[in-house]
């Protein structure tokens, strides 16, 4: 298989050189722990108290990792991205609501941006998390199989309504509608509206995806299990497959409350229950749709290899690759180069209520090995490059 990662000219052909030095200078940063805590504190507090930072924060993180504070603010990122052949994926980041408005809202939002992507062919897929649509204690409480109170049944039938609604129209305008994971003790909720949904609107083809975290050593039972239940009942399964986000406070959780832990016992753990996930989904691709969440240069690799191998076109519309914005533009780039289907997350809301997302970022970043450095690395070498040519 031809390595085509380490072209950085291909990587980084939309940044100018003052938008390569910011990502150098971020970069940096988040490679210090205690640099991002210390960030994110101040960050917090900055926002909490009203200080003027939000442009400071606006022009250096916030620039480099979002597309934009509305929606028709992240259009000129989204073309210019195009004009690479990577699209987007809009990504409303308001994290941790709490009220009816806030989810209305929310499902605007995300109407919103299915209709956004059904004029826009950059734009092929639409996406929400499960607890911008109700509240975490519900689908939690719903998980433990605990009986609602009146009020929580209501808003209960509320929630189902708002997937109801964002999965009806985005059948109805064809359009892809990511639906992501979170943590999970309130993710078997979540998974069985999913399901649902996937019953009703994924019968010629997949258009609502479900989402499974590969760090949690159950998934591929999960995964598998649904695949007879689709085959069984006729229809389509559409997963986006990643590594998963919230391994420290999985972990702790376990401990604190005395239960296994739900994740895998180390990172090569994670790494072959990944890469088995994703190959059984490309070995029953006529059944299937994967959207690919990687950041990991060998599953990336695996994957182009394994599309070979059974045949699959690069451009094949059931076989997605993505990546965050801001980060892995030279796996994204040069898959792009290579005519693959690839499609960046591009979050985007008001700066203050899109920074617990940033934080969550940067911290991720510090804790998963060699990323980082691997950004870093590849960062240099195009400064270098150009100074060079």
């Amino acid at each position: 298989m031809e390595k085509i990662f380490n072209n950085t000219e291909v990587a980084f052909v939309l940044k100018n050189n003052r938008e390569l030095q910011r990502a150098h200078f971020l970069f940096k940063m988040i490679s210090h722990k205690t640099l991002v805590k210390l960030g994110s504190g101040l960050a917090n507090f900055a926002i909490k108290t009203h200080l003027p930072v939000q442009g400071l924060i606006r022009a250096t993180v916030f620039d480099h990792f979002c597309g934009g504070i509305n929606e028709n603010d992240c259009l000129k990122v989204v073309d210019k991205m195009y004009s690479k052949g990577v699209s987007s994926v809009l990504d409303y980041s308001v994290e941790g609501k709490e009220t009816e408005q806030q989810f209305d809202a929310a499902l605007n939002m995300t109407l919103k941006t299915i209709s956004f992507a059904k004029e826009r062919q950059a734009i092929p897929f639409a996406v929400f998390k499960p607890t911008g649509f109700g509240r975490f204690f519900l689908f939690e409480k719903k998980g433990e199989k605990l009986p609602f109170t009146q009020g929580e049944q209501q808003e209960w039938d509320r929630i189902l309504e708002r997937f109801e609604m964002a999965c009806k129209d985005a059948f109805e305008k064809d359009v892809f509608l990511l639906i992501d994971a979170e943590h999970s003790w309130m993710q078997e909720a979540a998974d069985e509206i999913v399901l649902d949904m996937m019953r009703k609107y994924n019968k010629q083809k997949a258009i609502i995806f479900n989402t499974v975290q590969m760090y949690r050593w159950d998934r591929l039972a999960f995964l598998k299990k649904l695949h007879e239940t689709a085959k069984t009942e006729g229809f389509y399964v559409g997963l986006k497959v990643v590594r998963g986000a919230y391994m420290e406070i999985e972990r702790s959780r376990a401990l604190e409350n005395g239960y296994t832990s739900p994740i895998c016992v180390d990172k090569t753990a994670t790494d072959v229950n990944f890469d088995a996930a994703v190959t059984y989904m490309l070995e029953n691709i006529d059944t299937m749709a994967l959207f690919a969440g990687t950041h990991n240069e060998s599953s990336s690799y695996m994957l182009m290899e394994l599309m070979t191998q059974h045949n699959i076109r690069h451009n094949d519309s059931r076989m997605w690759f993505g990546q965050l914005y801001g980060m892995s533009d030279n796996i994204s780039y040069n898959l792009a180069d290579h005519d693959y289907n690839v499609a960046k997350y591009l979050p985007f809301g008001p700066v203050n209520e899109v920074m617990p997302y940033l934080i969550r970022r940067a911290e991720e970043n510090t804790s998963v090995a060699g990323q980082t450095n691997r950004e870093l690395s590849l960062i240099e070498t195009e400064i270098q490059r150009r100074k060079n040519s």
